[in-house]
């Protein structure tokens, strides 16, 4: 069909009805050794009404059963003429390995929506912060493409998290966009360089030290969040250590998006009060001294008379790691302390409050 053709057709069609036309897989692009991209039209061509960062839901049949996933869109409305899913293949993904390995053009599916309330649209600001997680950056690119098609100059700062580089998505498209509109900033953060590879960007994982250098006006920023839970659990445990106001902060599970206001989970997330007490015993030194749960346990010691070396304060060199016995603190490091120390009950002192009663082996 030529352009004019095409155009003409459009004129007269409707936007797509998820209930009575199947979408028809038209492209697949390899985005990452384990990432694709599945582009979608309708057979008679029909527009893409929708909100950036909203999900559609696929009914696919997988040996003889039928299976149901939400996927947020990757693509934008402001492209109207397709939509787009960009899916990683987990090992122990079913339908997602499944897509990889079966989907490809020309396979027409079954799919509902778009629905779910993540969109900037819903809440408009000035300035925006878009933490992604992984494949978590689906939804926020939606925003970030919506962003600059729509000609805007909106003042967003994307940062981009990640195991290694080669797990980085569409940085090329990024970096081009914040090239052309200086009111975007890019930021790629990643816990590791590739083997023999080198890498520039940030290191580690994400925390508040790097959030400041990124964004140091985060705290002025509406905030969008898309990734793994323990991800989003780290955003949130930064921006409440920081009194950063959470009716600001937005976010999206890619394993359960949420479609309406009432289906928000409710996070059992440790805000610290200052006006709960807290009492800390250091075995060794055989001293024990009550504090509130704002202390740290740095500041515990300290009052008890007992010196733990540190250096930095903030969580980040590791000085003043120590073992806890027993009882909870809540802890928001910098990247002192890795995950085999903490599961074997080492803590930070200079970053950990205390939760009632807990013991330290110092």
């Amino acid at each position: 069909m030529s352009v004019i053709k095409s155009i003409t057709a459009l004129n007269k069609t409707k936007p797509w009805d998820s209930h009575n036309q199947l979408l028809e897989c038209v492209m697949v692009r390899q985005d990452s050794h384990n990432v694709k991209t599945f582009v979608f039209h309708t057979s008679d061509n029909s527009w893409f009404v929708y909100l950036p960062g909203q999900f559609i839901t696929l009914e696919l049949n997988i040996d003889g059963k039928t299976v149901h996933r939400t996927y947020t869109l990757s693509s934008s409305p402001s492209r109207p003429l397709c939509i787009s899913i960009t899916v990683k293949a987990n090992q122990d993904g079913y339908v997602s390995k499944w897509l990889h390995e079966n989907m490809k053009e020309g396979d027409k599916v079954k799919a509902y929506g778009p629905a779910g309330i993540f969109s900037f649209h819903n809440h408009l600001s000035d300035k925006y912060l878009f933490l992604a997680g992984g494949v978590g950056i689906t939804p926020l690119m939606s925003m970030a493409r919506w962003m600059f098609d729509y000609g805007t100059e909106s003042d967003v700062v994307f940062i981009q998290c990640n195991q290694t580089p080669s797990d980085n998505l569409f940085t090329r498209e990024l970096e081009s966009m914040s090239a052309r509109t200086p009111e975007m900033k890019v930021a790629l953060v990643c816990e590791r360089a590739d083997e023999y590879g080198a890498w520039t960007g940030y290191t580690g994982r994400i925390n508040q030290l790097m959030l400041e250098l990124i964004a140091p006006d985060y705290m002025e920023r509406e905030i969008f969040c898309c990734g793994p839970e323990p991800y989003m659990q780290a955003v949130r445990d930064i921006l409440n250590t920081a009194g950063f106001d959470m009716d600001r902060y937005h976010e999206e599970s890619f394993t359960s998006p949420v479609e309406t206001e009432a289906d928000i989970p409710d996070h059992d997330d440790v805000i610290i009060d200052e006006t709960n007490k807290s009492q800390v015993a250091f075995i060794n030194s055989g001293k024990t001294v009550k504090v509130s749960e704002s202390e740290t346990i740095l500041a515990a010691a300290k009052e008890a008379g007992i010196h733990i070396p540190n250096a930095c304060q903030f969580g980040v060199c590791g000085t003043c790691k120590v073992k806890k016995t027993s009882g909870d603190v809540h802890m928001v490091h910098n990247g002192g302390i890795n995950d085999e120390d903490v599961e074997a009950g080492y803590i930070l002192a200079c970053c950990s409050n205390p939760l009632g009663e807990v013991e330290i082996e110092y």
